[in-house]
């Protein structure tokens, strides 16, 4: 049956004259769920610890992906009859299992869908208070739809695990590194840091999976065993895995000794599409990486650099790579699902562009690229319709015929109905054929034309036969506007706190420009 295990640790500076008493409730709120309690009689002083097991939980509801249940454990220390101290944590309850069918969460089979987060800002690195590292788990779980992140390749803050534990965005979470083993000392710093990571967040229900190998590391069985049944012992309920590549998956069944198979899969298919490879048989199996900016035309490399001001077709095809990379790996019933990389770009000396890496669906502000149209279409309609194409509507030089004659639009209705200047051009459904395995496919349209009497485009979205959502954008920019907006009304005074000011050009129905010129001056 459920139940939660609580290990107490009490330091005693004195001994006490009588027994004291240790008391465990599982609380919802001020109601008390479950109640555990235990009289000891201190013999020494220092720390010492004691365990009890809150059982009976009747009914405390399971934490889910679209209802986060959390509930507090208070244990109390009592002393002569009266409470002398108490220690709240907020925790939840849930079983996540991955099988060679894929992964379970409360017994549903659930796909994986996520992205790779790093924990890295413009100029302040990772210094940020918890009010924007909090932001970075609401744009995954509420803007780019995501059920899962990887903290790639590190502990992230706790106020981000906190945000996950509240959002419902499950997370991968490893011990740092990137590729590079070292020596004997440098082995016993690995194993610490495992032992550290899960003491610190394994109170955490959104972790699902423990991170035991170094990031695409060579295999190295004496560590990865000791990493692996360290963390069996520190935490028997999750898996533990760690991200594979081509040259460790070659000898993987004498070396490979975790739960799940995560494997980066960069390769491409023979027509530049992404390649998927097939499963790892008679293991649970993932994608931990997938997409990034490896070169999927030349079919070798990592140089496509997805960035905001840079090449507007490399721009165009990010969000259809993801979307194949998501396709792909779901039509495999073995496969657990994608995290792929990465959601933010962020500062790298490899493969950069001025010392910005620009894999991220969204640039370091976190503000989305195009490569985001795929993730922000992947929610249901019924309670937000969204159109997002996946084109600049411009006719300025990098694009003089407009978005083209495969021009790609995500959204998550059932039909489009497209407008040039009020007159009608299309009629649109979801590329279904192309895109099998995800929930909303992209929809192509023919939007190569003459641009020089700056047109207005107009794209009408229907469900079940009824306009929910209608979208206009203008390729004339006299009426351009100035765009100035906070993601918070206000900041706390005592402490360090911090939001973000976006600030852009935008079309005369708010549609963000990809370039604009001139001076312009503003306060704050």
């Amino acid at each position: 049956g459920r139940r939660i295990e609580v290990a107490c640790s009490i330091d005693a500076a004195t001994l006490p004259a009588k027994p004291i008493r240790v008391r465990v409730e599982l609380r919802d709120g001020a109601r008390v769920i479950s109640r555990a309690e235990r009289e000891l009689t201190l013999e020494k002083t220092g720390p010492g610890e004691v365990a009890l097991t809150l059982s009976n939980l009747g009914n405390a509801a399971l934490w889910e992906v679209d209802a986060p249940r959390l509930y507090d454990v208070v244990a109390a220390l009592w002393v002569d009859g009266k409470p002398v101290h108490d220690c709240r944590v907020r925790t939840g309850i849930r079983e996540a299992r991955f099988e060679v069918d894929g992964f379970f969460l409360n017994g549903r089979r659930l796909q994986l869908f996520g992205l790779n987060r790093h924990e890295i800002y413009p100029c302040a690195g990772g210094a940020m208070p918890g009010r924007v590292l909090r932001r970075d788990a609401e744009i995954l779980r509420r803007d780019f739809n995501c059920n899962i992140v990887r903290c790639s390749h590190y502990p992230q803050s706790e106020a981000f695990l906190d945000a996950c534990d509240e959002l419902g965005l499950m997370v991968w979470e490893e011990t740092p590194g990137w590729g590079y083993l070292g020596g004997p000392a440098w082995k016993e710093l690995v194993v610490q840091n495992v032992h550290d990571m899960i003491c610190r967040d394994r109170n955490h229900p959104a972790i699902v999976i423990w991170g035991v190998r170094v990031n695409e590391s060579a295999n190295d069985a004496a560590l990865y065993q000791r990493t692996t049944g360290l963390a069996k012992a520190l935490d028997g309920s999750r898996a533990t895995s760690g991200s594979m590549t081509s040259g460790s998956r070659k000898n993987w069944d004498q070396d490979w000794h975790e739960d799940v198979f995560a494997f980066d899969d960069y390769h491409s298919d023979p027509d530049g599409s992404v390649g998927i490879e097939k499963p790892t048989p008679g293991v649970p199996y993932m994608l931990a990486e997938a997409v990034g900016q490896f070169n999927y035309t030349q079919r070798k490399g990592f140089d496509a650099k997805y960035r905001r001001a840079g090449d507007v077709v490399l721009q165009e095809q990010q969000a259809l790579r993801h979307a194949q990379a998501h396709s792909r790996a779901a039509a495999y019933p073995a496969c657990s699902g994608v995290i792929a990389w990465c959601a933010f770009d962020y500062a790298s000396l490899m493969n950069s562009y001025q010392g910005v890496k620009c894999p991220g669906v969204a640039d370091v502000f976190r503000i989305p690229k195009l490569g985001a149209t795929f993730y922000q279409a992947q929610t249901d309609a019924k309670s937000r319709p969204v159109i997002l194409p996946n084109f600049y509507w411009d006719f300025g030089p990098k694009t003089p015929r407009g978005p083209g004659k495969n021009a790609a639009i995500f959204s998550n209705c059932d039909r489009l109905d497209l407008f040039v200047d009020g007159r009608p051009i299309a009629t649109l459904h979801p590329d279904a054929e192309n895109y099998p395995h995800i929930k909303h496919p992209p929809f192509f349209a023919d939007l190569e034309c003459d641009g020089a009497s700056r047109p207005e485009l107009r794209i009408d979205g229907y469900l079940a036969g009824r306009r929910v959502l209608s979208r206009s954008f203008s390729s004339d920019p006299a009426r351009d506007r100035f765009f100035l907006q906070a993601d918070d009304e206000e900041l706390i005074g005592d402490g360090a706190d911090a939001t973000r000011l976006v600030f852009g050009e935008v079309d005369k129905f708010g549609s963000m420009r990809p370039f604009g010129d001139g001076a312009v001056s503003f306060q704050i």
